[in-house]
């Protein structure tokens, strides 16, 4: 057996989707609009959402990333959520990224958090809900490649979670949020 049979496979390439993305400044205020491919090649400020999952034994939805992803693929998302479109609230995007990524819809949001994710090159104004949910979920394929329900403790033990997740998580867990149902 040779060492290339021993690599890795290499990963599909990412798939960056064509949408205009809301830029912000240092201090979070609307400042116009670029490509997301613009966005992410100059590092370029801006919001995304968060929305924690969680059904009646208080467990998260814990979400694996395709390999297609443009950021952290095959990672594990401790929230559903993504980038604010331009022109767009982050309750809207927190709906809509919600319906597309695990198909919940209708289901009553609940602003907790605003935090800062500024490391690895990111640098996002992040908005995190809370969502109790018990229903069937609709995994969006081309995002989405699995999902799971776990605890918060096991949740945040597990490996490959995605750094802007954990933050978010972690945060809400420390804050005594994640614990019991509204």
């Amino acid at each position: 057996m040779t060492d290339d049979a021993l690599a890795p496979a290499p990963l599909p390439a990412p798939r960056i989707a064509d949408e205009s993305i809301q830029l912000v400044d240092a201090h979070n205020r609307p400042c116009g609009s670029a490509s997301r491919a613009t966005m992410r090649r100059y590092r370029y400020w801006h919001r995304a959402t968060y929305i924690v999952v969680r059904n009646a034994a208080g467990e998260l939805c814990v979400q694996r990333r395709t390999l297609t992803k443009e950021v952290f693929p095959g990672g594990l998302d401790l929230a559903a959520g993504g980038v604010v479109g331009a022109g767009e609230s982050v309750h809207q995007a927190a709906r809509r990224e919600l319906a597309e990524e695990l198909g919940i819809i209708g289901e009553p949001l609940r602003h907790v958090l605003e935090f800062v994710y500024d490391a690895d090159g990111h640098h996002i104004f992040g908005s995190a809900y809370l969502v109790d949910y018990d229903g069937p979920l609709t995994l969006q394929a081309e995002e989405v490649a699995d999902a799971f329900w776990c605890s918060p403790e096991e949740a945040m033990a597990l490996d490959g979670v995605t750094p802007d997740t954990r933050q978010a998580v972690e945060t809400l867990w420390q804050r005594g949020r994640l614990e019991g149902r509204a």
